[in-house]
């Protein structure tokens, strides 16, 4: 072991003033490069796959959530607009001058969606290194037919939550398997995998607006979507080339190079991560306030869509913005990333006024400040990323991505339990529309 003294403080990056406590990093351990081309990009591709399958149950339930609202036989034949008092009574008023309320805010919904993933990204990081991948993916793939199948069934909405709550688990722990995962390839597949969870919001939110709008039902919609886990499935069984880390392979290079932090060590990382973790968890409050807490209300009247279609199509739109920023990092990079979340906050603002004094004319305008929203979401979350990629050493890279998704979660959790109580709010105001 080294003296303090003569230890490079590069070699502790996320460690802080630990050094006397962790070993000093080995660069043989570097992540490991795929032996060919084909590999290669069999990497990429996987991870790409990885990214757009892992998310898409997740966006899926967000795009639905003026469905899933509606789905349960409590909601049949049954009309809520304007002001309510605390939306807990049925009746009619001229949907053209007062604001339309549901009965239950989409924010419900959002934490339903989070919730789950949340817990699972504050304490899985802690032990998840000692559970195979293999059995990492079953639980993932597992969970992610079962959120489709229970909400496709669901005739209530206590079990439609049942069903996004397994979409929550499949996304959190997907989320930290994956990027766990990535450490074990070269570099460009972060970039691939981030690419592939803005896709998964495009894909996902066109899909089932797109379902929808030809007719079919939105339990036919989230049957066919069936095949996502299959698809994921069949990815890691098949196409993902081998890199020393699970039982496909016989090379154990990788499990020689792996870092294993104490308890105590894992904690003492935490607060150094901090600097990547708060600006995610701003941004990801501000963007999700805005889609679960505004999007309802910001609906334009005698325009070519309905109300739950601009909805649907807000919900397309803001993932387009976040497949375009999620798939840049390798043109534009922004290290300075309290630049994205103050930003989203002006967004958040902007939104608000709108809310209260309608002073954006028309539909379009909303249109193209949702894609500037998700441009500035997916930006945040690539760059952290990226930089963390860039600045942490190789061996404790695996944990760090696994604590730093806990930002994200925490924001997007912070916000849907915002969106209830201001959902009430609004509602009792009779804003005109």
């Amino acid at each position: 072991m080294e003296t303090k003294a003569a230890m490079n403080p590069k070699d502790y990056q996320c460690i802080g003033g630990e050094l006397d406590e962790i070993l000093p990093a080995d660069e043989s351990c570097a992540t490991q490069q795929l032996s060919s081309k084909r590999e290669y990009r069999l990497a990429l591709l996987s991870f790409w796959i990885f990214g757009v399958c892992n998310s898409f149950a997740y966006v899926v339930m967000l795009s639905a959530a003026h469905d899933i609202l509606h789905s349960g036989d409590e909601y049949k034949n049954q009309t809520h607009r304007g002001n309510c008092s605390n939306c807990s009574s049925n009746y009619e008023i001229d949907e053209s001058d007062i604001l339309y309320c549901n009965k239950v805010s989409t924010g419900a919904i959002l934490l339903a969606d989070v919730v789950p993933s949340l817990l699972v990204t504050l304490t899985f990081p802690f032990f998840l290194q000692q559970i195979p991948y293999n059995v990492k993916l079953a639980l993932v793939v597992g969970f992610c037919a079962a959120s489709f199948v229970v909400v496709a069934f669901a005739h209530a909405i206590w079990l439609s939550v049942i069903g996004i709550v397994f979409a929550s688990i499949s996304a959190g722990l997907g989320e930290i398997t994956f990027l766990s995962m990535s450490t074990f390839y070269h570099n460009d597949v972060f970039s691939s995998w981030s690419s592939g969870t803005g896709g998964a919001g495009v894909f996902g939110s066109i899909v089932y607006a797109g379902f929808t709008s030809l007719g079919l039902s939105p339990q036919t919609s989230l049957l066919i979507m069936l095949f996502i886990p299959t698809l994921m499935l069949i990815t890691y069984t098949c196409i993902l080339p081998s890199a020393g880390w699970n039982e496909k392979s016989q090379d154990k290079k990788a499990d020689s190079c792996a870092f294993k932090l104490t308890y105590k060590q894992k904690f003492a990382v935490i607060p150094y991560l901090l600097k990547y973790m708060i600006p995610l968890a701003m941004v990801y409050f501000a963007q999700y306030f805005i889609n679960q807490g505004l999007y309802e209300f910001l609906y334009f009247n005698d325009e070519f869509l309905s109300r739950p279609e601009q909805y649907r199509w807000y919900q397309v739109d803001y993932q387009i913005g976040v497949f375009i920023s999620r798939s840049s990092v390798n043109f534009i990079h922004i290290r300075n990333l309290w630049i994205l979340p103050s930003l989203q906050v002006i967004n958040l603002i902007l939104l608000l006024f709108q809310l209260y004094y309608r002073f954006i004319p028309n539909f379009w305008i909303i249109i193209v400040i949702i894609l500037w929203e998700g441009l500035l979401g997916g930006g945040a979350y690539v760059n952290t990323l990226y930089r963390m990629t860039n600045d942490l050493s190789s061996n404790i890279k695996e944990y760090c991505f696994g604590v730093v998704t806990v930002g994200d979660s925490v924001g997007i959790a912070t916000a849907g339990v915002a969106a209830i109580p201001f959902h009430n709010y609004i509602c009792n105001l009779k804003l005109k529309v």
